[in-house]
């Protein structure tokens, strides 16, 4: 049977009221011919009618969709076509998306085509929330002060996100001001059904999505399929390129019981990451199934999924079910959407009953949830979970690990008659999406502030405390429980709605704060409600950063310390001197279920009813008119990128003679790789500025200057934690040429090559790029000229980024890794192998050149994992890929 006639056999009709709508039926037609369709993961489902519905083009085949047919869960080396219905992006990386897409149309117009050709062929939202820095704090005109810095710095990346939402099709832009990007799609802009009118009638299918955000797969909770990619694979998804991907394997975790009174869902997510990076489920799906979804509400379920990058899986997917309506409903979507949504999922099978078989998965997990207990994680990876009752022990090894033995040392704060120590913390930062969407979380916070306001409590003075709330629903609910007012007493007022802290975006620290840490070198922490706590990200002077729930957040406010047993230990004293412990200021499960009766439909209707407006600043941007963009060779805020000239018009021949750029460690993360937060003072970027008349306090921060190259590139593998073997005894972004002793930044030993002429090569070891699907920890290793990354093991996006830009990944094969090669950085490689008959991850001949003058063959794999991306690699990216087809 043709794809085309088994495709027009699956379709069917399906009414729901008054509406007639069409669909390509997974449960009756051709498709039953297959064995066990029904006991598939519902996220194989998905990915199975996906290819289904798309039969009619030129990515998607018959072999395709019998492999997930008949894939029982299972992954394999099946190469498949994935279009997402939608694409999301934050501005820090849809910035520089859009700036790609306007370059491609300056040069499709230079090759003499037509500019409208580059148009978003799906629907795509970027919602502007990483620009908001915590300037100003714990005081009622924060959130103003804040706005008002944030448009000053941003105005002229604002001013060309106008320009594009006026100039591309199916393009929005939710203005700054509004909410988190994952949040706002959880609320507002997720359908659970998406539909398309054709010729034949209306279409209806999977909402899906891919978006330019690891924390994308926050939506899985939801029941809509999507995950982070870099802005890379996102622009070629808008420009009607299928996501390439192996078939991956999808493994079921059981959820059974119920939390016990007291556990909070931050407490539930940091036991599930922990579970999964044991278990190991990277480029994977996860798929939660069982009894214990019953009593699970939904905004519980976004938590988890949101932290599907933390446990390293593609995506953690919540099936729909009754609390999914319920989650529809309440967020103000009308009955006409939620109604076939219900019907359109019970049709395709991808309907949760309770007691249902159990789908065939490739592995099975499972979690007891009574079993989970009040815990934090850190110092500075999300999957090292510590019980609260372990957290005093573990924030003094963190100290003593540094350096620093004597934890009851006291150190001077000016200003106060009280001394600060090893361990304080220094930012508690209520932030990110992965808590602020949870209204139960958010009311214990402040719940917690009230009860602990009434104790006669404080925060300690050297705790700089924040309220960055997803979207400002949370303003409206909080204050309808009359709980904002204990929070403001706290100091943990409104700050701003976006992504604040988890990112980077703190801010300084008061003058006193800065003055005694740098000066005397105190180990300080940072708290906060994310789902990031990488080395350096938090804030560059707080070494151990540590996430936990939100009235945990409070807790440690209060306490000051990460030195404590909140467990058993006094949180303080009341005026009359008596110790007041945790447990006497948490609250009952009672008292937040009380305030979550009390959030209404229309509190979500009201907040979204005017969404893509923005306020007075945000519409009197003044954008200009045109379908190409008219790039200003003097800005520092948007630059045309160079990637369409001919320099990197494509990758043909072997490599030959390539230096070691950088030679680093395992857990390398796209934090180190690529420039974020703030800008150093003495660093190549803050060179670049100076040089271009912009001043220390206007440097803004490197995600803010996203559209540049020029700053992205000079930041490249610069961050202040990074560890170069090359130059032991130094952190930062350094490194030494070949052969010579001289230390220097990787920037400026990237140009010496480049002028040399001579190619380079990453050498790494396991976990190479893991974290935030950062599309400029590839596009800036190409830029430094880069030609290959080898190393033990990859983390799924950055891979697939890396093969974006048209730089080749490559893996140690057979127990070999840059220690048992005996790699110094004074080597040369020659990669061969790299003609025409390079196939999807086949091994590949390297020559290892050493300084004495012996030489070692070694086999490689590369990780080039579909005949796709080996196009893409070919044309020198999938960017150029797509530009050329459109030439032709």
């Amino acid at each position: 049977m043709s794809k085309l006639k088994f495709q027009a056999q699956a379709q069917r009709q399906l009414k729901v009221g008054e509406n007639t709508y069409l669909y390509y039926s997974l449960t009756d037609g051709p498709l039953t011919h297959y064995h066990d369709v029904a006991r598939l993961p519902v996220s194989s489902k998905i990915l199975l009618e996906n290819i289904l519905r798309h039969l009619h083009t030129e990515h998607c085949e018959l072999s395709a969709l019998e492999a997930v047919a008949n894939s029982h869960g299972k992954g394999s080396s099946q190469e498949i076509a994935y279009h997402p219905a939608r694409v999301l992006m934050q501005d820090f990386t849809g910035v520089p998306a859009i700036v790609d897409l306007a370059a491609m149309r300056a040069a499709l117009v230079a090759r003499g085509g037509d500019p409208q050709k580059i148009n978003p062929l799906s629907k795509v939202d970027l919602v502007i929330d990483h620009s908001v820095s915590i300037e100003k704090f714990a005081t009622d005109s924060a959130y103003q002060e804040n706005v008002a810095i944030e448009m000053q710095r941003n105005q002229e990346r604002y001013q060309f996100l106008k320009w594009g939402q006026g100039a591309f099709d199916n393009f929005s832009v939710v203005p700054p001001g509004t909410g988190i990007c994952h949040q706002v799609n959880l609320e507002y802009l997720a359908k659970g059904v998406w539909s398309q009118v054709t010729e034949a009638g209306t279409v209806v299918y999977p909402d899906t999505l891919v978006g330019t955000d690891s924390h994308t797969t926050m939506i899985n909770a939801l029941g809509v399929l999507g995950w982070g990619v870099g802005g890379i694979e996102a622009e070629a998804a808008m420009l009607g390129q299928p996501i390439s991907m192996q078939l991956p394997d999808v493994v079921g975790f059981e959820l059974k019981g119920k939390l016990n009174e007291g556990i909070t869902a931050t407490d539930l997510v940091l036991r599930v990451v922990q579970i999964l990076r044991q278990h190991g489920v990277v480029g994977k799906f996860v798929e939660f199934y069982g009894d214990g979804l019953d009593l699970l509400p939904l905004a519980d379920r976004a938590t988890i999924a949101n932290m599907a990058p933390e446990y390293g899986a593609t995506c953690g997917f919540f099936p729909v079910d009754a609390k999914t309506l319920e989650y529809l409903r309440l967020s103000g979507r009308d009955e006409t959407t939620i109604a076939l949504v219900e019907a359109y999922t019970k049709a395709q099978g991808l309907w949760r009953e309770s007691g249902a078989p159990t789908p065939q998965f490739s592995a099975t997990l499972s979690l007891d949830l009574s079993s989970v207990e009040p815990s934090l994680a850190g110092p500075k990876r999300p999957q090292d979970r510590v019980p609260l009752s372990a957290m005093k022990q573990a924030a003094e090894d963190a100290i003593k690990l540094s350096g620093r033995d004597d934890l009851s040392q006291p150190f001077t704060l000016a200003g106060t008659d009280v001394p600060m120590h090893h361990g304080d913390v220094v930012i508690a930062a209520i932030t990110s999406c992965t808590n602020t969407s949870n209204p139960a979380v958010m009311l214990a916070a402040g719940l917690l502030a009230q009860k602990a306001l009434a104790k006669g409590l404080a925060r300690k003075p050297w705790v700089k405390s924040s309220l960055a709330p997803g979207s400002k629903v949370v303003t409206q609910y909080l204050a309808k429980a009359g709980l904002q007012p204990a929070l403001d007493a706290l100091g943990f007022n409104l700050v701003g709605y976006g992504c604040t802290t988890c990112i980077g975006n703190s801010g300084p620290l008061p003058d006193n704060v800065t003055q005694a840490v740098s000066e005397q070198k105190i180990h300080v922490s940072s708290v906060l409600s994310g789902n990031r706590n990488f080395e350096g990200r938090i804030h560059p002077l707080v070494e151990s950063n540590w996430l936990c729930s939100p009235p945990l957040v409070v807790a440690f406010a209060l306490a000051g310390t990460t030195c404590i047993d909140l467990s058993q230990d006094a949180i303080g004293q009341d005026p009359a001197g008596n110790p007041v412990y945790l447990k006497d200021i948490w609250p009952s499960n009672a008292e937040i279920a009380a305030l979550l009766a009390d959030i209404t439909q229309q509190q979500f209707r009201e907040q979204y009813a005017d969404v893509f407006r923005g306020d007075d600043n945000w519409r009197a941007i003044d954008t200009g008119t045109g379908s190409t963009y008219q790039f200003d060779t003097n800005s520092t805020y948007i630059q045309q990128p160079p990637f369409f000239e001919p320099a990197y018009a494509g990758n043909q021949a072997d490599i030959k003679g390539a230096a070691i750029l950088a030679l680093l460690g395992d857990s390398v993360t796209t934090d180190h790789i690529s420039p974020a937060g703030v800008i150093p003072k003495d660093s190549p970027a803050a060179q670049y500025l100076r040089s271009h008349g912009v001043a220390e306090q206007d440097f803004n921060s490197y995600g803010s200057r996203r559209g540049n190259h020029q700053v992205m590139m000079r930041g490249t593998f610069g961050n202040i934690r990074i560890r170069n073997e090359m130059v032991p005894g130094h952190t930062g972004g350094v490194t030494r040429l070949s052969g010579e002793q001289q230390v220097r930044f990787i920037y400026d030993a990237a140009m010496a090559y480049q002028q040399a002429q001579i190619p380079t090569v990453v050498v790494a070891g396991k976990e190479y790029g893991t974290g935030s699907s950062r599309d400029w920890a590839a596009k800036g290793t190409l830029l430094l000229g880069v030609k290959a990354v080898i190393v033990e093991s990859f983390e799924r996006i950055h891979r697939s980024n890396l093969v974006g830009m048209g730089v080749l990944p490559l893996q140690f094969k057979d127990g070999e890794n840059r220690q048992t090669l005996k790699l110094s950085g004074d080597e040369h490689f020659d990669i061969l192998g790299l003609g025409s008959s390079l196939k999807p991850n086949q091994d590949i001949s390297a020559v290892i050149h050493y300084a004495d003058g012996s030489s070692k063959h070694i086999s490689l794999l590369c990780r080039l994992d579909t005949e796709m991306e080996i196009a893409y690699y070919r044309a020198g990216g999938v960017l150029t890929y797509v530009l050329n087809r459109l030439v032709a």
